[in-house]
């Protein structure tokens, strides 16, 4: 367990007066800033409320990437801000924001945060306003404050940085930018408390660490390994919205080694981790982050990736070990066999991560195809070749046999890698060669011609066969 002394002895803090830079000292500037926010911004100055562009569009700005998101932090309230913008809906119960829609465009507003300690009797009694479990998590965080108590409510110093679009100053509450400039991360706060509180945190403090190339403060990480197990208390469906933000983003791999690391790789792949930590596998943790790798590579191509297939690559050797364990329990047909696996496999699966079904739908195809891209006679080849998932599928089967190609066992080695290379072929020849190329697979298949010859009628014998059926 970690040293709380040590833990807290350069514990990040909100001074009571930030630091403020003046427009002629930063480098952030309105055309850096999206139209829509600033619309946000202005009307809410223009009401008489408080309004600042805050957190990861003030950071990035100031690190000197393009900003994302351009979420706003002000005084007013849920309510006020609805009265403000018709085109305002709120959401959310555990945290109440509004989002102000700009057809596609969305522009998140939150009201600035309070203590739980300092919000009135009436509101600690209102579940719907503040509540925290037994082990500190906040359920319901809708207690209001100052800006001051708002920069100390946020997780990060390099996320408690404001931007007003009055006189164009950013605020700096938490040595932010020092912290910017020394490529660290740093929770606000004693880090036990707040990976208590949300903790999320734990995966921020690694998804902002890859993403902005810094490495965690000592201080911040030492709790991460001791307090992962409260991970089990986040629902599925907030980790599914992680798991995209950690290996949809072009930094897969390194969060996935940084997720292991401190143990919290299990809780989005409790079937996987277990498979990756008896060691048994060889092709397991190589395929993994060959996907990985190659969804990264797919990303920062710009080119177009789906989570199915990332969550098709971490479930496959799962799903084959569960295949033959229902074989070596029950006679089914293989395909009676892997629908049962697929059912076990899933649900188990969806207790950590709520995977959508338009994904799981996804993933079946690729798992299916595996299994038709082998058949190649006849018609079976030109039936796999025109499903509409069939480029996922071929993708998946080059990546397994790259994998083999180097681990095989002396016994299928290069049996993969032969048959991406004939459907690599296969794409790319005449319809003609394609058809010539189906009969040979059916000529090496049999050893002769694919063609049935007719069956010879059997001449009768001279003495009628003796019945040896049980039943006679």
């Amino acid at each position: 367990m970690f040293s709380k002394k040590s833990s807290r002895s350069s514990v990040a803090t909100v001074t009571a007066q930030p630091t403020i830079i003046s427009r002629d000292q930063h480098t952030v500037s309105r055309k850096q800033i999206s139209s829509n926010a600033l619309k946000v911004l202005y009307r809410l100055n223009t009401g008489g409320y408080k309004a600042y562009l805050v957190g990861g569009g003030v950071r990035d700005i100031l690190m000197g990437t393009a900003p994302k998101d351009f979420d706003i932090a002000t005084d007013a309230t849920p309510e006020q801000i609805k009265a403000l913008f018709r085109n305002c809906r709120l959401i959310g119960r555990r945290f109440r924001l509004a989002h102000i829609v700009f057809g596609r465009d969305i522009i998140e507003v939150a009201t600035f945060r309070g203590h739980h300690q300092n919000a009135s009797e009436k509101e600690q009694s209102c579940q719907k306003t503040s509540k925290q479990n037994d082990e500190g998590m906040l359920l319901r965080d809708n207690i209001y404050g100052s800006i001051e108590e708002d920069a100390e409510r946020r997780d990060f110093t390099i996320n408690a940085l404001y931007y007003s679009a009055i006189d164009f100053t950013v605020h700096d509450f938490a040595n932010g930018l020092a912290d910017i400039a020394a490529k660290k991360i740093r929770l606000i706060g004693d880090p036990e408390t707040r990976y208590r509180e949300d903790p999320v945190r734990m995966l921020r403090a690694i998804r902002f660490a890859t993403k902005l190339d810094m490495t965690i403060s000592e201080e911040t990480k030492a709790p991460i390994k001791p307090l992962a197990p409260l991970m089990e208390s986040i629902p599925a469906a907030r980790l599914f919205e992680e798991f995209l933000k950690l290996f949809i983003s072009g930094k897969a791999v390194a969060n996935f080694e940084q997720l292991c690391e401190y143990n919290l790789f299990k809780y989005f792949f409790p079937a996987l981790d277990e498979m990756l930590n008896e060691g048994q596998h060889e092709f397991v943790s190589d395929f993994i982050q060959l996907s990985m790798s190659n969804t990264d590579k797919r990303i920062n191509n710009d080119q177009r990736v789906t989570p199915a297939f990332l969550f098709a690559a971490m479930l496959w050797y799962p799903l084959q070990q569960q295949i033959q364990t229902v074989k070596a329990s029950a006679q089914l047909s293989p395909q009676d066999a892997f629908f049962e696996a697929l059912g076990t496999i899933m649900s188990r699966q969806q207790q950590s991560i709520s995977i959508p079904k338009r994904f799981q739908a996804v993933m079946k195809d690729i798992w299916i195809l595996q299994e038709r891209l082998a058949r190649r006679d006849g018609k079976r080849a030109y039936k796999a070749f025109e499903h509409p998932k069939f480029r996922a599928g071929y993708d998946f089967l080059l990546l397994r046999a790259q994998i083999e190609e180097t681990q095989g066992s002396a016994d299928n080695k290069g049996s993969l890698t032969e048959l991406a290379k004939w459907w690599t072929d296969f794409q790319n020849v005449s319809i003609e060669a394609q058809q010539q190329m189906i009969k040979t697979v059916a000529v090496n298949r049999s050893g002769t011609s694919s063609r049935r010859s007719p069956r010879k009628r059997r001449k009768p014998s001279a003495k009628p066969a003796a019945n040896t059926s049980s039943d006679a």
